[in-house]
């Protein structure tokens, strides 16, 4: 179905952006419905469950309509005014910065934010609160992966080819990824690219329905990609696969990264990893004889403490075999969050300003404060990354500005971020619903939602696409855009803080300029004529950038990097205490922390709550029945959930879905080790015990 009066928009959930369009019905409680769009290239007017219902959070009866401040007598969170609201944060920031300076002001984004607002609002840091200490929900994301692709080719974008190549590709190793519940629309690429003739390799420890659809499935213990990967390229050398041409004219460092792989022999990864040698050899093969092939990762391999090494590795696989660089190959990550590749972009990570600048770079730092118009030393430097942020507050990170992300769930050692943010002097939260995290705030701002705003959002592609503006908000929300406003208004700063996301967006494409993420070329205008453009776009002239690296890579001399790895273990393995590995993950009917798809009653009715699915052999040594309580214990803590039993998951590991707080919430148990490189907490693998809950 179309519809030419409906407004094309994108969906407010992952980084796929399926295009959409939204129709008004008049109706308060569900104020537009959803028209197909099958214009967009991405999804070709395909969406999945939680696109499909997103216009119910927009529904007065599950959304925030009004700000809310904690009262001093009761402690509860009662109605205000705006301008109440806003006193009462600017006074809360205010007080601390002159109580304890600075720094002692903290401020947390999200992955979920459009461009103009992870740009203003580390703008809003630097500048108004002169803090250093702001980072994102998105460094539990893909900050592996981009730490990687940093170190190899000199450029992180997730994926440097477009979408609609995949299907033309010989073969596609798919790492750590269940496109199949994570981005229902995305699974079609790979259906295409098996009906074209190419393979699907898939690693996961669990049979998942992605890995159903593979050629061939290799399931790894948890925590062991790395020596997979590093298997894979040692039989690679010894079977004289290498494209030697390839090597020699387009990287550095190979001599290093062979060394490393070859003292990883097959019998070795097979005992680390549990699959087998010719499961290996096949593996190799399939990849290599394919002709051309890409390596795509996601979560699984990424969300480790060694998160970084172990995509290093996938690619080094990638650049050994010549699968990088060149048409209809190479290695991309699989970016969850919406806006978790333009997010990271523009400066509310804590060592980048826009661009994908350093923050410690000078050129960087005297080209952004031009823009901003201030002196390059009044900029503070990099702080702390997301973990250590959290875990600072109550210490000396005193008072937290939080907007699009609800920690309380999302966080590793959930229940110990909790209590940090319980420990605060002040919270103030933006969001567009109560959250957990919003519900212990001392003031939350009602936002506006994806339908209500006009923003851009950067997809996993690259694509800069543009969210248009559907309806008109409650009267007692306001934008994101115009709480930042009004906040630096209060705290001194009456110019520089537009709440017109157009205006934003211009200045932006400024600051970007010249810079790795560089939007100079990319106008609202040309999003709307062109379904997004591409960055880098460095002018109106230039075309976007679909596909990066084919004549060079974005390193100095235009080569790519090997980055010599070696395998080690996980930061916590099991023992007799705790025999079992627990890994994490996402099912097809909910969103990261629920906040918003648990108030969907047709998502919840397909995904009510957590469970703990085990192999039936693991079942049976505990004589623990399907649906029976399950508890699962960690050095940090303990989760209460449904048995469910099923041979798609190995006998040595059980898997808990993160989206739910309350007793079982899965992320009270994970370790927060972090990869000493992105800083990304090992989400992915911790040593559990299962106790019958009575």
């Amino acid at each position: 179905m179309s519809d030419a009066t409906a407004v094309p928009t994108h969906c407010p959930y992952c980084a796929l952006q399926c295009g959409m369009s939204l129709r008004p019905t008049g109706s308060p409680e569900l104020p537009v419905e959803v028209v197909d769009r099958t214009d967009f290239p991405v999804n070709r007017g395909a969406l999945c469950g939680k696109g499909r219902t997103a216009p119910a959070v927009l529904s007065s009866r599950v959304r925030l309509t009004e700000p809310l401040v904690r009262c001093p007598d009761t402690g509860d969170l009662r109605p205000a005014t705006w301008e109440e609201a806003l006193a009462a944060v600017a006074d809360g920031l205010r007080r601390t910065r002159a109580d304890h300076g600075a720094d002692a002001v903290g401020v947390f984004g999200g992955g979920g934010l459009t461009n103009e607002k992870a740009y203003t609002l580390g703008k809003f840091a630097r500048l108004v609160l002169g803090t250093s200490q702001i980072d994102y929900n998105g460094r539990f994301c893909m900050s592996s992966a981009a730490a990687a692709h940093g170190r190899a080719f000199g450029l992180d974008r997730g994926l440097p080819f477009p979408l609609e190549d995949i299907p033309r590709t010989g073969c596609v190793i798919l790492v750590g990824s269940n496109l199949a519940e994570t981005m229902p629309p995305a699974l079609r690429y790979l259906t295409e690219l098996r009906e074209n003739g190419g393979k699907l390799i898939v690693v996961d420890p669990r049979r998942t329905r992605t890995a159903e659809q593979a050629d061939l499935h290799l399931a790894p213990r948890p925590g062991t990609d790395l020596a997979l990967a590093l298997g894979m390229l040692h039989l690679v050398v010894a079977e004289g696969r290498v494209d030697e041409e390839f090597v020699e004219e387009r990287t550095t460092g190979w001599a290093a990264a062979r060394a490393g792989a070859m003292a990883h022999w097959p019998e070795q990864v097979e005992r680390i990893t549990g699959v087998s040698v010719p499961e290996l050899r096949e593996a190799v093969a399939m990849f290599c004889d394919a002709g051309s092939g890409m390596v795509l990762t996601a979560r699984g391999p990424e969300q480790q403490s060694k998160g970084t090494d172990t995509v290093g590795a996938w690619i080094n696989l990638c650049l050994a075999t010549g699968r990088a660089g060149r048409p209809l190959s190479g290695y991309g990550c699989l970016t969850g969050q919406g806006n978790g590749q333009g997010g990271r972009e523009h400066g509310q990570k804590a060592d980048q300003l826009p661009g994908y600048r350093k923050l410690d770079d000078p050129a960087a730092r005297a080209h952004v404060a031009g823009v901003w118009g201030v002196d390059p030393d009044s900029l503070p430097g990099p702080g702390r990354s997301a973990y250590e942020l959290l875990d600072a507050l109550g210490g000396d990170v005193k008072a937290l500005l939080l907007m699009g992300s609800n920690p309380v769930v999302s966080a590793p050692r959930a229940a110990h971020v909790e209590g940090r943010l319980r420990s605060l002097d002040f919270l103030a939260v933006a969001d567009v619903v109560l959250s957990e995290t919003a519900a212990l705030a001392d003031v939350v701002l009602p936002v506006t939602q994806w339908a209500e705003e006009t923003g851009t959002m950067t997809n996993l592609e690259g694509r800069v696409l543009l969210r248009r503006r559907a309806l008109t908000p409650p009267a007692g929300v306001r934008s994101d855009l115009e709480a930042l406003r009004g906040l630096a208004g209060l705290l001194g700063w009456e110019k520089g803080f537009s709440a017109d996301p157009e205006e934003v967006f211009d200045e932006l494409r400024r600051a970007s300029a010249g810079g790795p993420a560089d939007y100079a070329g990319i106008s609202y205008r040309r999003i709307e004529e062109e379904q997004g453009v591409f960055w880098p776009c460095p002018d109106e002239d230039h075309g976007g950038t679909p596909r990066l690296f084919l004549d060079r890579f974005a390193t100095p001399d235009g080569r790519a990097r090997f980055v010599p790895v070696v395998h080690r273990p996980a930061a916590e393995e099991t023992d007799a205490e705790y025999p079992v590995v627990l890994t994490t993950g996402r099912v097809v009917s909910q969103y990261q922390s629920g906040a918003q798809t648990r108030r969907v009653a047709e998502l919840n009715a397909a995904a009510p709550g957590p469970f703990v699915e085990l192999h039936p052999r693991l079942a049976e040594r505990l004589g623990v029945a399907e649906g029976e309580r399950l508890a699962v214990v960690s050095r940090r803590g303990r989760a209460v959930a449904p048995a469910r039993i099923t041979t798609a998951i190995r006998p040595d590991t059980v898997f808990m879905p993160f989206h739910w707080a309350g007793e079982g919430r899965a992320n009270t148990l994970v370790n927060p080790a972090l990869d000493p490189v992105s800083r990304m907490p090992e989400f992915k693998v911790c040593a559990v015990r299962l106790e019958r809950d009575a």
